[in-house]
């Protein structure tokens, strides 16, 4: 289950990302389900459209597609799904970026503190 700050993390990389797989009126069939579930193999956050001419809600597909997929919904916003799923295969992780972020500002706090000691 991912916390509130990783959600708004991962939101954030999935807002500079295209949509990679758009969903249309043939819905959710296997060859969609193993094109996201190749997409999170390689690349751990996938972000996923539908298009107008399908009857599919977005706040109601998110869960059942992350259950199926093993992954974790990250947020529905209007027609578009984001997905996260860890992968070993992935040659740059995701999270790790935010790892390097969070560390950032805690040195820089550190820094702040000492200064401010002196």
């Amino acid at each position: 289950m991912l916390d509130s700050k990783t959600r708004a993390f991962l939101r954030g990389v999935a807002s500079t990302r295209e949509t990679e797989i758009l969903i249309g009126q043939n819905g959710i069939n296997e060859g969609v389900l193993s094109q996201i579930d190749m997409n999170l193999d390689a690349h751990e956050l996938v972000k996923i459209g539908l298009l107008q001419n399908t009857d599919i809600d977005a706040k109601q597909i998110i869960s059942e597609l992350a259950q199926v997929l093993m992954a974790e919904p990250v947020a529905s916003i209007g027609r578009k799904v984001i997905l996260y799923r860890y992968s070993r295969k992935a040659k740059n992780h995701v999270l790790d970026a935010n790892k390097d972020k969070e560390n950032a500002k805690k040195e820089v706090k550190g820094r702040q503190n000492k200064t401010k000691k002196k």
